[in-house]
């Protein structure tokens, strides 16, 4: 570590305190963004494999400009009539299923999910929400009691063991018999709320489970969860925080996943890094919450966040990003899966999100959390940025702006491929 990155550290310590989270085993002093690119202060470029915020690219010149514009002739609060806030909110809403009609802005992922659950629990009359074992929601007092759920205990909030096939539930089951014990899961939470006597509100769960390590979920798992939802008096809803907006190669991660939530919340990439986010529900569930809740914030549904979210599906559609997303995705998997590595036990994902299991033993499985993060800090010094995750945090994420293209690709698989071979 240089001395100019020590003293760095060092006063980043001291104001915001020891232990404020940062990336790799030594530190990078990013400066500048350009595309799939960052640039360190001694102008090393690195390619971006990580960052899903700037989604249509670092300092993309169209979202720029268009923040540019607005900022320099207004700027205010929601509570003013304002065209360009009508029209992209208009277009935001088009982009998702019909029955999902509604918006509620919000400035983050964590906020949209507390209008979520407040929507469920007015419309419902229940508290009880369910949620995945290793999920990740945000950060407020109530969101942050459904992260990694599975070891708390809150009697209003009920966790299940997220689906998966990689590492399933029981060895030799055929794909419907696992998602039925996944199911059995959500009925016994569904139960247990019943037997203490907690009315249920819902389920919020990402609908790709990207938190969790991608998993491959077992077919129809996630429309059978929502009808089961919905018959015990509750409401599905999908966090499209890390899987919408093209991410999985399809807009939304609940088609990907193939159901249709009653609520669905983003937030991170929706602004390409101003901070927007939002909530699309039914007619009747988004009333409901207007009337029952009195929400309001002070700088959500603004004119600059309009700007910006309306220059981000403008770079989405001119430059057929979502079709970009598919076959750059695919492209990458599949060539992953044909790199020999022992240690690399499974590749899986959706689009422009992709997650390589990290195993010590591949017949058992066995996570290899310092494995993962010895492959993460020698990409870093290769000049490419990604980091480990999942459930058991032996997951190297692979999630890059969306601009990422075939040349990017072959740029990462020739640093990915010197990598396993120095280590392995």
């Amino acid at each position: 570590m240089t001395d100019a990155t020590q003293e760095l550290l060092a006063r980043r310590e001291h104001v915001f305190g020891v232990g404020t989270p940062l990336f790799y085993e030594e530190p990078v002093h990013i400066v500048r963004g350009e595309g799939v690119f960052l640039f360190d202060a001694g102008g090393k470029r690195y390619l971006d494999m990580y960052n899903n915020v700037p989604c249509v690219g670092h300092a993309n010149p169209h979202v720029v400009e268009a923040m540019h514009r607005q900022a320099a002739t207004l700027n205010v609060h929601s509570r003013y009539l304002h065209e360009g806030v009508l029209e992209y909110a208009e277009r935001l809403v088009a982009k998702h299923e019909a029955s999902l009609e509604r918006l509620v802005l919000t400035c983050t992922g964590t906020e949209a999910n507390e209008v979520a659950i407040a929507m469920a629990r007015l419309a419902t009359g229940g508290r009880g929400i369910i949620c995945s074992d290793a999920g990740y929601h945000g950060n407020s007092a109530l969101v942050s009691k459904l992260t990694f759920a599975g070891g708390r205990k809150d009697p209003e909030i009920r966790s299940v063991r997220f689906p998966e096939t990689y590492r399933p539930i029981e060895e030799g089951l055929s794909e419907a018999k696992l998602a039925d014990r996944y199911l059995a899961d959500v009925a016994a939470a569904i139960e247990s709320f019943a037997a203490a006597g907690v009315p249920l509100a819902g389920m919020l769960v990402c609908s790709i489970f990207a938190n969790e390590g991608l998993p491959d979920i077992p077919q129809g798992y996630m429309a059978r969860a929502a009808t089961m939802i919905r018959e015990a008096g509750g409401l599905l809803i999908a966090d499209e925080v890390q899987a919408g907006f093209c991410r999985s190669g399809r807009w939304w991660g609940y088609e990907t996943t193939d159901f249709v939530p009653d609520i669905a919340t983003m937030g991170k990439p929706m602004g390409n890094g101003m901070p927007l986010a939002g909530v699309v529900a039914r007619a009747d569930l988004v009333e409901a919450f207007r009337k029952g809740a009195f929400y309001f914030n002070t700088f959500a549904a603004s004119p600059l966040q309009a700007a910006a979210g309306a220059a981000v599906l403008d770079v989405i559609e001119t430059e057929h990003l979502q079709e970009q997303v598919a076959e750059v995705g695919a492209y990458l998997r599949d060539a992953l899966g044909k790199i020999e590595c022992e240690a690399m036990g499974d590749v899986r994902g959706h689009g422009l999100f992709v997650g390589l299991d990290w195993v010590s033993d591949r017949k058992t499985k066995t996570p290899d959390i310092e494995g993962a993060s010895r492959v993460v800090n020698r990409l870093k010094d290769k000049g490419v940025l990604t980091s480990n995750a999942g459930a058991l945090f032996n997951v190297v994420k692979l999630r890059p702006p969306l601009v990422f293209g075939r040349e990017h690709a072959d740029l990462f698989l020739h640093a990915f491929e010197e990598t396993v071979r120095e280590l392995y």
